[in-house]
């Protein structure tokens, strides 16, 4: 409700609740005016009680009436202002203990304002603290946000980093399988020469193996044969060392023959010299095919694994 209500609308409002032969009161008053404060309506009304009394005793200034008409009007102006008065007193008591109770009232309804004013305060205080941490909070946040978008960027450059290696490393691969695919085929022709080159060399060394023998059987016969012919010759000369001591003792008989037998000795030893020399000559041949014939034969043995590894290693070639 609003308040400062005026004196004179409090005043009219008491007039009208006391002309219906009614107390005025604060209630009654407030409901007559239809607003005013409690404590503003009660303050006019002990106001408007205090002047009823000179309202009433200017009441009895009454005009030339009969004697006994004025004494009896008098004494029943006076009981009514009796009765008035002590209606007001009782009125100005109640009105008194009303304005202690709202007097008490409000004491309490202050009391309570305060005390939820300083709730408030405490809360407020606990708000403003709590923003405090709030935005310190934030603020920690925003840091860590920062940290992270710092972070976020670091692990995109490092990513990216990352997939240019990546694609590095694919091109470096797709480069060393390519390089691998021709390694692997001039690793096959490779393998196929020297397959071939070893199938050649194993035939020739074959060939040559089987040359040999024939050339150390060859040797062999030319040697049975020249000790043949050196046995022979050795018979020979033997034969002609005989004739010759014969004819060395029959020399004055014989010195024609014995000369003639020398001639033949010595034509005899020139050939044994010459056949024993073709018998060296042929015997060296002979070992030296026979050691050409096993060093073919060990390049042999020795060439037949490393083909028969290479033919594993590209059958596993082939499977992977």
């Amino acid at each position: 409700m609003a308040v400062g209500v005026p004196e004179n609308q409090v005043f009219a409002a008491a007039d009208a609740v006391l002309s219906r032969g009614e107390r005025p009161t604060v209630e009654r008053v407030r409901a007559e005016l239809g607003r005013g404060s409690p404590a503003r309506v009660a303050g006019l009304l002990d106001h408007w009680w205090a002047q009823l009394a000179g309202r009433l005793r200017g009441e009895t200034r009454l005009p030339e009436l009969p004697t006994e008409v004025a004494q009896a009007f008098t004494a029943i102006w006076q009981h009514a202002s009796t009765l008035a008065q002590g209606v007001v007193e009782q009125s100005l008591a109640q009105q008194h203990q009303l304005l202690d109770a709202e007097r008490a009232e409000l004491v309490v309804r202050e009391d309570a304002v305060r005390q939820e004013h300083a709730r408030q305060r405490q809360q407020s205080a606990i708000a403003v603290a709590a923003q405090e941490s709030a935005e310190r909070r934030l603020l920690d946040l925003q840091r860590l946000l920062d940290q992270h978008a710092h972070q976020v960027d670091d692990l995109t450059r490092q990513r990216q980093a990352l997939q240019e290696d990546r694609d590095a490393a694919r091109a470096r691969i797709g480069e060393l399988e390519q390089q691998l695919l021709t390694d692997r085929r001039e690793a096959e022709q490779q393998r196929k020469a020297q397959d071939t080159y070893a199938r050649g060399v194993e035939t020739r060394a074959h060939q040559e193996v089987d040359r040999a023998r024939e050339e150390t059987r060859g040797a062999l016969g030319q040697i049975r044969q020249l000790a043949k012919q050196v046995e022979v010759l050795q018979q020979r000369c033997e034969d002609a060392r005989l004739r010759l001591s014969e004819a060395q003792q029959q020399a004055s008989v014989h010195k024609v023959t014995a000369e003639r037998e020398a001639q033949q000795v010595q034509q005899i030893q020139a050939r044994l010299e010459i056949a024993q020399a073709d018998l060296q000559e042929a015997s060296g041949r002979a070992v030296a095919q026979q050691a050409r014939a096993d060093t073919l034969a060990h390049q042999i043995l020795q060439l037949q694994p490393a083909a028969k590894a290479d033919g594993r290693k590209s059958a596993s070639r082939k499977a992977r």
